[in-house]
């Protein structure tokens, strides 16, 4: 009776060892048990963060739902998510956040992708992730115009508002402290009580984003004239936020690179900006540089 020849131990070992290589080798497209794809998949539906008064990137509309630049990103990210993943129920369920507790909710699992002013820094990666850039803007100071501000300089010794959880109160230290300035910083909880603070006269400036500024300013029905101050005191990169997930971050920052690569971009940029006019250099550049090949 013949017998089937016994492999040695050594070709075993090479055998497992070119598999798992082999398996290694190929690319983390699948989601992972437990990740924000799986979840998604599962429930068949994506949590989005908004902020609600943050025009224009994002806030509620006059139809009561969520609008804005950030939120338009999204709802096209969502779009590339149901084709490239086979998910063509996958619904959208908006969650409102603050600059506040907007971390928290996301590091909570309870928004999956918050699409609003969220600057991605170093600090902030400690906790959450962040997609590739969607926009960049600088900080910016709104003032009454007959304060006579013009510069930084010009509110030594005043009252100047910042928004509760964002950059800017820090920012804002630092650029008065770099100029020797002093003044008192007065932390407000939203966009629009910060522009009811210099509005009233209870602050002498507010600091923001310039292009929230902006924004805020077409708001007015006039009454008060408002000037912004022609200083940037740092520069704000937004991404979209989420949690640490290398899967889910590819997915996102594949639909963002598809995005910038087509017309699509530009529609989304005139129907919120186009007002401005064509994007600076340095949003060009950073679309540009954002159009990752596959």
């Amino acid at each position: 009776m013949s017998t089937m020849p016994t492999p040695s131990r050594s070709r075993l070992l090479r055998s497992a060892l070119a598999l798992l290589a082999a398996l290694s080798a190929l690319p983390a497209l699948a989601a992972e048990p437990g990740g924000t794809l799986a979840r998604i998949r599962d429930s068949g539906v994506i949590l989005l963060g908004h902020r609600t008064d943050s025009a224009p990137f994002s806030f509620v509309g006059q139809e009561g739902r969520p609008v804005g630049y950030s939120v338009e990103l999204c709802e096209r990210v969502v779009g590339h998510l149901r084709e490239a993943h086979k998910l063509p129920g996958l619904r959208v369920q908006w969650v409102p956040v603050t600059s506040a507790n907007r971390i928290d909710m996301v590091s909570a699992g309870k928004v999956d992708l918050e699409c609003g002013t969220t600057s991605a820094t170093l600090s902030r990666q400690e906790r959450v992730d962040f997609s590739n850039l969607i926009f960049v803007d600088g900080a910016g100071v709104l003032a009454r115009a007959d304060r006579a501000v013009k510069r930084l300089s010009d509110l030594a010794g005043r009252r100047v508002a910042v928004t509760a959880g964002s950059t800017t109160g820090d920012v804002m230290r630092q650029a008065f402290k770099d100029r020797s300035v002093n003044v008192e910083i007065v932390v407000v909880r939203n966009e629009l009580e910060g522009l009811s603070a210099v509005e009233s006269g209870k602050v002498d400036a507010y600091a923001n984003d310039r292009v929230i500024l902006l924004g805020l300013l077409r708001k007015l029905k006039g009454g008060v004239d408002f000037v912004l101050v022609d200083e940037d005191a740092s520069m704000e990169p937004y991404a979209l936020m989420m949690r640490r997930d290398p899967v889910f971050r590819l997915a996102v920052n594949r639909a963002l690179s598809r995005i910038y690569r087509s017309p699509a971009i530009v529609e989304v940029y005139n129907a919120w900006f186009g007002v401005l006019g064509a994007p600076g250099p340095l949003l060009a550049a950073m679309y540009y540089l954002n159009t990752t090949p596959e």
